[in-house]
């Protein structure tokens, strides 16, 4: 009993797959072949959905699934189960002349029938094949639902959204696919070698709107119903497995034709590689109008089992019909031959029922893909076992599992294990073929599943940016991004990492591309808004001891940079530029820099306060107030030859008032101690060079340091603020400087001296380096040697009882100890000596490091009364070292003194008018006033007029 058999035919996107369930559904049994065990499995879910899983069977090559109550078939076109059914329906029958699979769908056109309805979906083209080799078939044409445009041609960077684009070979898919991560955030990818868990993430992962873009092979032209507007062809042709040919026009209609959904007009096109296709073959596309298919595939289905030479001649045996024609030697008939030629098996192979047993093991597909010799060894090894009768060993079979389930490894490592598997999920589908076919059978289908997991996560971390993906899809749904700020500054949008917030800075993680850095920063920033204006109160609202600043003018929150300092209108009084987005709009920048110039003029008043306080004091007046006014400038820091003039005006009444705000008149530099601090010096250099414009800031000395490096290239100034004075090959700090000032005070500089302990103890130097120093402070240093003193031992008493007490030699008495003494009075040990000498070079001699202005550093002022030490002359107030007598010529330095010492300690001497003696002072005439007792030198100056 046969039914009616109708042929449903037209281009895609007809809805014909929709009809053949409907129908199926309408009957108590059926039967539905589809071409891809994907799309299988596509429609089995849908009718279990409408009828339960109970009466749904799945069958395919590699799964099986049949509850016992089942009524409803769903199988690859291959695994049809041969049972009286009421309804049949077998989809893309096109695919009878394709020339690998096109037997089977031939003998399912010209074998299958439903006991009420057969139904035939498929191409247009096959109506005359139909017509002739199912004489009481029917009609039916279904018309596509939307319309299918020519677009052109187009560059892949220029494609638009939610296109397909289509390769030819895995290469040219992976391509593709990498250039769309690059510029559109990534694509999905869909092979026919994939698993249909890997091609059902992917799809979804389009579907859902992840990605814009799908790459393909034709496999995409089966069975796939997506949301495509426009397919692109990469190439207009293919390799076919034999040779390089052109596309059919129907083999691009099949493919073109996704493009559309329903009533959804579609587009077709090719990339900017491949040549556009010729006008007929787009009308052709356009109109849905092909050349009819006229050879079918056909492969004899009538075998005989009696031996294997004639199971071959019955495969290869030729159609008698013109419709049908015989197809290319299948992989199952070349495994079969290959097999028959193996001496252990076509021992074996005798009996009907092992022929077909080997027949049924030649069928096993060949997943692998690697040659036939190795599929061939693999088929003859599961021969052996099953011809034993036992099935394929259990823990063989597990081991061959074992090496498989690992699903590391990149895209190409995790294909070849999935199609290993593959063949494993064949087997245990086969009944008889392994012990515990249940267990197998999920063992295996649990590797592939994972295997098909990790395959799908592969391509996805190569070819989809899954950051762009979603913030793409948020942005196309208007919703409203959700976005954290971790304790590290990692900003995470929708849960995708899209840069750091550094302070009020938006620092974007890398893209590839200028269209996905706008898209994530306007993600960002829009997720942002409401976090920049929270931070910005808690910034406001920090103290003082969260923020500091850098040595090159920075402004940091903790280890964040919000700011930098900029050039104010006075050295003390720097402003402030503040780091933040324009984006995060003009009330959180107006309160970043607001609470940043709080803290910065919150800080000079703290460091400098002493410099402060004394330009507030109204006490000083006059000419106190004008050296308190260049000490501001100064910023604490005088050299003393700079403003000679101005000290030597300075009364001791106005020197008192100056002291009294921590000012030092020392004998090189006048100073506030308190400002050499390391806080205060850090502060006054980058003060200092933001005032003068400096590109690069001098960092200031590590604390602590009594000497540093001169470095030549270092302007003068840098070691001044810093708070050192260059002289030899290092500079010494001031205050130190100054105290070494007093005790050379106390030497004989003009018939030369000795370094103390406490000079090298001040400087903390060896007596080399100390000898340096002196030499750049303009001394003369004459090296020497001489004997080393040594003490003299005081001999020590026996004690009383002592064993050996009554010895009539002592030690030292004794011919050993004479001997040894002896040696060494012939060989005294020497040490090294420097003798220093006030020696101060002239003003034009260009040897050690020099102040600003070019004045040599030998030429230093030796101080002045009461603060500086040594008198000097009134006419050379700049500063010019120790005095020199008045008979010298030139007034030079390096004159050959004459005279007699002179009380302070120099040579002394008679003028050109020896009946006059002259006097000089290195300060006005003083004052008939008692001596302050607060003045630090009022005992040594009390111990002087005394000595007058």
């Amino acid at each position: 009993m046969t039914g009616r058999i109708t042929a449903v035919l037209g281009p895609t996107n007809t809805g014909k797959t929709h009809y053949a369930i409907e129908r199926m559904l309408a009957h108590r049994t059926g039967v539905i072949g589809l071409p891809l065990r994907l799309l299988a499995r596509e429609v089995y879910d849908r009718i279990v959905k409408a009828r339960g899983p109970s009466v749904v069977a799945l069958v395919t090559g590699e799964e099986r699934i049949v509850p016992e109550r089942a009524q409803y078939w769903v199988a690859t076109t291959e695994a049809m189960p041969e049972i009286g059914a009421d309804f049949v329906a077998i989809d893309e029958i096109q695919l009878c002349a394709d020339p690998e699979r096109g037997h089977v769908f031939t003998d399912r056109l010209l074998h299958m029938r439903g006991l009420h309805e057969t139904l035939f979906l498929g191409s247009e083209t096959m109506r005359g094949a139909i017509a002739a080799l199912v004489p009481k078939a029917q009609f039916t044409r279904r018309e596509r639902f939307s319309t299918l445009s020519w677009a052109g041609s187009k560059k892949i960077s220029r494609m638009k959204p939610r296109s397909a684009i289509v390769g030819f070979s895995v290469e040219n898919v992976y391509a593709i696919a990498e250039l769309l991560r690059r510029q559109k955030g990534g694509a999905a990818v869909v092979m026919g070698a994939l698993s249909p868990r890997t091609r059902n993430a992917q799809v979804a992962m389009y579907q859902n709107g992840d990605v814009d873009y799908l790459v393909a092979t034709d496999a995409i032209g089966m069975g796939l119903n997506l949301d495509i507007e426009h397919v692109a062809f990469s190439a207009t042709a293919k390799f076919d497995g034999r040779r390089m040919r052109h596309l059919f026009p129907y083999e691009i209609g099949q493919i073109a034709g996704r493009a559309g959904r329903h009533t959804m007009d579609g587009t077709f096109g090719v990339t900017g590689e491949a040549s556009a296709f010729q006008p007929e073959v787009i009308d052709a596309v356009e109109n849905h109008r092909f050349s009819p298919i006229q050879r079918l595939q056909w492969r004899n289905p009538k075998l005989e089992f009696g031996s294997v030479a004639r199971l071959i001649t019955a495969l290869e045996d030729s159609p008698k019909d013109e419709w049908l024609t015989r197809g290319r030697e299948a992989d199952d008939l070349r495994a079969l031959k290959a097999l028959s030629e193996i001496p252990e098996i076509a021992a074996h192979v005798r009996h009907p029922s092992d022929v077909r047993l080997l027949w049924d093991v030649c069928r096993i597909p060949d997943f692998r893909s690697i040659s036939e010799a190795e599929h061939a060894t693999l088929l003859a090894r599961i021969f052996g076992f099953l011809r034993e009768g036992k099935g394929v060993p259990s823990d063989w079979l597990a081991g061959q599992i074992a090496r498989i389930d690992r699903p590391q490894g990149d895209i190409d490592a995790l294909s070849k294990r999935l199609a290993f598997i593959r063949t494993w999920t064949y087997v245990a589908q086969r009944k008889g073929w392994v012990d515990d076919e249940t267990h197998w059978r999920d063992e295996t289908r649990a590797v592939e599943d994972r295997l098909s997991d990790a395959l799908h996560g592969a391509l996805t971390q190569r070819f989809v940016d899954r950051r762009t993906s979603v913030l793409l899809r948020r942005l196309k749904q208007k919703e409203t991004l959700v976005a954290e700020v971790n304790d590290k500054g990692e900003v995470m949008v929708e849960g995708e990492f899209a840069g750091r917030l550094e302070g009020f800075r938006f620092r974007q993680d890398a893209t590839t591309s200028p269209d996905e850095a706008k898209m994530l920063a306007r993600a960002a920033y829009e997720a942002l808004k409401p976090e920049f204006s929270l931070r910005a109160d808690r910034f406001y609202n920090a103290p003082d001891t969260e923020m500091d600043f850098t040595e090159q003018g920075g402004l940091m929150w903790g280890e964040i940079a919000v700011g930098k300092l900029v050039k104010g209108s006075e050295p003390l009084k720097p402003s402030v530029e503040a780091f933040v987005d324009e984006e995060a709009g003009p009330d959180v920048a107006e309160k970043v820099k607001r609470r940043l110039q709080h803290f910065i003029d919150r800080k000079v008043a703290a460091l400098f306060e002493p410099l402060l306080a004394m330009s507030r004091d109204e006490a000083l007046t006059g000419l106190a107030r004008g050296f308190a006014f260049r000490l501001v400038e100064g910023m604490g820091i005088l050299p003393r030859e700079g403003v000679a003039a101005e000290v030597k005006e300075l009364d001791q009444d106005a020197r008192g008032l100056l002291r009294k705000h921590g000012v030092r008149f020392g004998q090189y530099t006048i100073f506030q101690q308190a400002l050499l601090k390391p806080a205060p010096t850090r502060l006054r250099l980058v003060l200092a060079s933001l005032w003068d414009g400096l590109q690069e800031f001098p960092e200031s000395p590590p604390p602590g340091l009594v000497t540093i490096p001169y470095i030549a290239e270092v302007p003068a100034s840098a070691y001044t603020l810093s708070g050192y004075r260059p002289a030899g090959v290092r500079a010494i700090r001031i205050d130190m400087l100054e105290r070494l000032a007093d005790l050379l005070r106390t030497q004989d500089t003009r018939g030369g001296f000795e370094a103390t302990p406490d000079m090298l103890s001040i400087t903390g130097m060896t007596l080399e380096q100390f000898a340096d120093l002196m030499q750049g402070l303009g001394y003369k240093a004459e090296p020497g040697t001489r004997e080393k003193t040594r003490p003299t031992p005081e001999p020590k008493a026996p004690e009383a009882g002592a064993e050996g007490s009554e010895n009539p030699i002592p030690e030292e008495a004794s011919p050993v100890a004479e001997a040894e003494a002896e040696a060494e009075a012939a060989a005294p040990e020497m040490e090294t000596f420097y003798t220093f000498a006030w020696a101060p070079r002239p003003r034009h001699h260009d040897r050690g490091p020099r102040r600003e202005g070019g004045r040599d550093q030998g030429a230093q002022g030796q101080g002045e009364g009461r603060d500086g030490g040594k008198p000097r002359r009134e006419h050379r107030g700049e500063g010019g070292g120790k005095p020199r007598r008045d008979g010298e010529e030139g007034g030079k330095f390096g004159g050959k003194p004459k005279g007699k010492p002179g009380k302070f300690g120099g040579k002394g001497g008679k003028s050109r008018d020896e009946d006059k003696a002259h006097h000089y002072e290195a300060r006005p005439p003083k004052k008939d006033k008692p001596i302050d007792p607060d003045n630090p030198f009022a005992a040594a100056l009390m111990g002087f007029k005394s000595k007058s």
